[in-house]
């Protein structure tokens, strides 16, 4: 497989690029309409013709690139199923791999920072999207978010996978690439197997995070699968290009 861990500083988003090194198909995950020529020049430098995009969930610090790659590349939209988005093309569910070449990604429903958030699991590495961070973890005050159920996702669902599976999360705003299941069960001090759920629920409502900057648009506009909102004012503009630092966990 072909891999690449991509960041995106202004709003602290990795994306991932995936390739099939067989049949030259490529998936990316969580693209950022701001980083979209920078991903188009990594595909074309490794030969890789995009196949899908694939996002985590809805967004609400950045707008997908989603869309506008379909535009440039002709390629596929995939997103959770439950959240019902007009521009999807292939619904994501547990249960039902995803298939890019002879790649198969294991999605996993990992609700809890929102309520269609999916992880997806390749191999020994998993894409965690704002789920379960490096030593932290997505917030769960907005798009429904549910405390309890982003502790049952992660211990229950993502802790119970091999102790060396590879952690790679959706954001990190201290330059950390990569983790593990086994590093987060230890340390985590959010989620780390001496958190009970009395204390997580008491952790995540005492976070006092601020309101995020690009959220009421971000939300709409990825909701509407448009690369920015149609009602978005010029001074706002600005924002579907650059983000400014609006932190997700």
């Amino acid at each position: 497989m072909i891999f690449r861990q991509l960041f995106e500083p202004i709003s602290s988003t990795y994306t991932y690029l995936l390739g099939c090194e067989e049949t030259g198909q490529a998936v990316l995950i969580d693209p950022v309409i701001s980083a979209m020529e920078r991903d188009l020049a990594e595909l074309a430098g490794l030969g890789l013709k995009l196949a899908f995009t694939l996002d985590t969930h809805i967004h609400a610090d950045h707008i997908t690139a989603a869309l506008e790659l379909k535009r440039k590349t002709g390629c596929r939209i995939a997103s959770p199923a439950i959240d019902k988005l007009a521009c999807t093309d292939v619904g994501i569910e547990e249960g039902t791999p995803f298939e890019v070449g002879n790649l198969q990604l294991v999605p996993l429903h990992t609700p809890g920072h929102t309520d269609g958030h999916f992880a997806y699991l390749i191999g020994d590495r998993l894409f965690s999207g704002d789920a379960l961070l490096i030593d932290g973890c997505g917030r769960t005050d907005f798009q429904n978010g549910s405390a309890d159920d982003l502790f049952h996702s992660v211990r229950g669902k993502l802790f119970s996978l091999p102790d060396d599976t590879l952690v790679y999360p959706g954001h990190d705003y201290h330059g950390r690439r990569v983790s593990t299941i086994a590093q987060e069960k230890r340390r985590n001090p959010r989620l780390g197997e001496a958190v009970r759920l009395e204390q997580f629920r008491s952790i995540m409502a005492e976070l006092d995070l601020p309101y995020p900057k690009f959220i009421d648009h971000a939300v709409p506009g990825n909701r509407q699968c448009v690369v920015c909102p149609s009602d978005l004012s010029e001074s706002y503009r600005q924002y579907c290009e650059q983000v400014e630092h609006s932190p997700q966990g």
